[in-house]
């Protein structure tokens, strides 16, 4: 309990501080409730969210992250798809078990550029080279 309270603090923190310009990263081994913890935090401090769970596949879902050069088109159909409406900067998209695609790794460094919403992505099993915790990492947001 201690932990997931500190982890909990940590994000709140992220999601305050950084205003859309970092994505948030949790790994750790499976099972252990990251998903769960994120879930929770997304339905506790934002208007709306967007889980995707990339270990139950979904082709509609994994298909849009095949060209996100129109992100537009991508919010509207992920919008459509998951039957969810997204607030600018009060919602939240989570990108569960995100090492099952690869493309949702790639395409995160536009997503946060555009700013729109808040990203943050769970995983196990997760190789990064350079990590600023063993739990927690924060991609910057390139200007």
């Amino acid at each position: 309990m201690i932990f997931k309270r500190k982890l909990y603090e940590e994000m709140l923190r992220w999601k305050n501080e950084s205003n859309g310009s970092t994505a948030l990263l949790i790994k750790g081994a499976r099972r252990v409730g990251k998903s769960t913890l994120v879930e929770d935090f997304a339905k506790r401090e934002y208007k709306s969210y967007v889980l995707i769970d990339f270990s139950d596949k979904n082709k509609k879902i994994d298909a849009l992250f095949d060209d996100i050069g129109d992100l537009n088109f991508f919010f509207m159909h992920l919008q459509q798809e998951l039957n969810i409406t997204l607030y600018e900067r009060n919602s939240v998209i989570i990108f569960d078990e995100v090492q099952l695609q690869p493309l949702a790794r790639q395409a995160i460094k536009h997503l946060v550029k555009d700013g729109r919403y808040d990203y943050i992505e769970t995983g196990s099993l997760l190789t990064l080279k350079r990590t600023c915790r063993t739990f927690l990492y924060r991609a910057r947001k390139r200007v």
